[in-house]
C-alpha cells in the first residue's frame, strides 16, 4: 500500500518564517540590552551612595565616642574598625561587617579629615574610572546635599 504525498502533512517552518523570528529577537535585543546595562551602573552608583552614607555613620558614632573624627594619620576609616591609639573611650567596631568596604568598582573609598570644601570629613568614590575627576565621582558632600 502506497502513501500519497498529498496525506502527508509538511511540519518544518521555511526560512523566510526563520528569518523573521531572527529579527523580531534581534530587535527585541536591541530595545532591551541598553536598558539592563544602564541599570547595572545605576545600581552601582546606588551601592556606593549607600556605603558613604553608612561609612558617615559610623564617623559620626566614632565622634560622639571619641569627640572628634578620626584623621587621616590615625588610619582614616579603617579607625572605624581597629580601635587607634589616640581614642579611648572608642566603642567600635562601627561597621556592621568589621571591614571597611571598597567602592562596587572595587576602588577603596577615600577618607579625607577635614574635608576639602570645608566639611567635618569627605568620604569620595571615584566611580567606574577609578581617577579623581571626570564628572563620576561620588562624594559624602553629593549625598548630604
Amino acid at each position: 500500500m502506497q502513501i500519497s504525498k498529498r496525506n502527508v502533512t509538511q511540519r518544518a517552518f521555511t526560512l523566510i518564517e526563520l528569518l523573521v523570528v531572527i529579527l523580531i529577537l534581534s530587535i527585541l535585543a536591541a530595545l532591551i540590552i541598553p536598558k539592563l546595562i544602564g541599570r547595572t551602573t545605576d545600581a552601582k552608583i546606588a551601592a556606593a551612595k549607600s556605603d558613604i552614607s553608612t561609612l558617615s555613620s559610623g564617623l559620626e558614632q566614632y565622634r560622639i565616642d571619641n569627640d572628634k573624627f578620626p584623621s587621616t594619620d590615625d588610619g582614616g576609616l579603617n579607625a572605624l574598625i581597629t580601635q587607634p591609639s589616640d581614642a579611648p573611650h572608642w566603642k567600635g567596631p562601627y561597621l556592621e561587617k568589621n571591614a571597611v568596604p571598597n567602592d562596587p568598582w572595587g576602588h577603596p573609598y577615600i577618607y579625607e579629615c577635614p574635608g576639602a570644601n570645608g566639611e567635618d570629613f569627605l568620604i569620595t568614590s571615584y566611580g567606574p574610572d577609578g581617577q579623581a575627576g571626570g564628572g563620576d565621582d561620588i562624594t559624602s558632600d553629593d549625598i548630604s546635599n
